[in-house]
């Protein structure tokens, strides 16, 4: 066994490895399922209709994250010495990462009821609160865990309905990756073996949207967003709602408005839809072409272009929550800019989403 740990040259020299590694392998992987998977996580054409491209398409890039994601985790055992297999934590967050995973694939295979997914969700949390992985913001552990709860089945529900058209799922989960390794980077964090898989993740997603732009080849499916979203989930518990600033400062404010920022597009999605789909009588969990998404493209944008709107917007809110790291003491006129970024920018996409015609 090597450890590597306290010599951040030999780290660096390891992270740039396997995230070449995880490209390459992830293309490898994708252009084989792409190649000889004929039928494998294509729906019905009634199903596939909620989708945006009316074309029926693999739905497989979810099985070569979570081959990188198990890869990444041999790894960190055989390189990380005190990153123990018995850590309760570690252990919470794999099965979590499992279920969520198998989820997504029986999804992508029989098309599971809303209840059912939403019943495995809470599991996740559930389980992920039991080991520890849970918001800690309040004196109140029923407030933590309710939050946790309500944190989880939403993060997995938003990446879920963000995968509707090419890239977007893609690009918003890579952003907010690339916003946790920058964090790290940041703090001094290099011996954080979540580096190793998150660098790891990003090699895959990069790869993946060779095959995912628009006209996209291959879509994600429910085994790559539910495994995203609960991964995500755990990375916003425990870089932004648990995560200290550079001063190595807890303030509970802070963490709000990084979460509230870092994953403002999921977050907008979502509302945006339920508060449609609710004010017409339509259940929220019904899928549909109402999405933030769709309305940009019912503006006039192509599917390239609304994939570049959202890397755009993904690239000013990961800025902002780089800037409020540095934040030392927070003051009235940081709580107006950030909330004036978020609103302005829900405003927005709302009036977009009500200007235009759905189907």
């Amino acid at each position: 066994m090597f450890n590597v740990e306290n010599n951040q040259i030999y780290l660096m020299v390891l992270y740039a490895s396997f995230f070449l590694f995880s490209i390459f392998l992830a293309t490898v992987l994708n252009f084989l399922l792409f190649k000889f998977a004929s039928t494998l996580g294509i729906r019905n054409d009634a199903n596939n209709l909620i989708r945006w491209s009316n074309v029926a398409k693999p739905a497989l890039g979810g099985i070569t994250f979570f081959i990188i994601y198990l890869i990444g985790l041999v790894f960190i055992r055989f390189f990380f010495d005190s990153q123990s297999s018995n850590n309760l934590m570690l252990i919470g967050i794999f099965l979590s990462v499992i279920i969520a995973f198998t989820l997504g694939l029986f999804d992508d295979a029989y098309n599971t009821k809303p209840i059912i997914k939403f019943l495995t969700q809470i599991l996740c949390g559930i389980i992920l609160i039991a080991t520890g992985n849970y918001i800690k913001m309040f004196s109140s552990d029923f407030l933590n865990y309710s939050i946790t709860l309500f944190w989880v089945v939403g993060i997995m529900n938003s990446i879920n309905m963000l995968d509707n058209m090419d890239a977007i799922a893609t690009i918003v989960a890579l952003f907010i990756l690339l916003l946790s390794l920058l964090r790290l980077f940041i703090l001094g964090d290099f011996a954080d073996s979540n580096f190793l898989v998150i660098v790891g993740l990003v090699g895959a997603l990069i790869s993946f949207l060779f095959f995912n732009w628009h006209p996209s080849k291959m879509f994600m499916g429910d085994t790559g967003s539910q495994f995203l979203g609960i991964l995500l989930a755990i990375i916003g518990i425990s870089f932004f709602w648990n995560g200290k600033d550079f001063y190595g400062n807890l303030l509970g404010i802070k963490q709000f408005f990084m979460v509230l920022i870092a994953f403002s597009l999921p977050i907008i999605d979502t509302t945006t839809v339920f508060i449609k789909r609710i004010s017409k009588g339509k259940s929220p969990f019904i899928g549909g072409k109402d999405h933030t998404t769709h309305h940009l493209a019912y503006w006039g944008l192509s599917c390239s272009q609304v994939a570049l709107v959202f890397a755009g917007i993904s690239m000013i809110s990961n800025i902002l929550v780089l800037t409020i790291l540095f934040i030392s003491h927070w003051a009235l006129i940081h709580t107006i800019v950030y909330s004036f970024y978020f609103i302005c920018l829900f405003a927005v996409l709302f009036r977009i989403a009500l200007m235009n015609r759905t189907d």
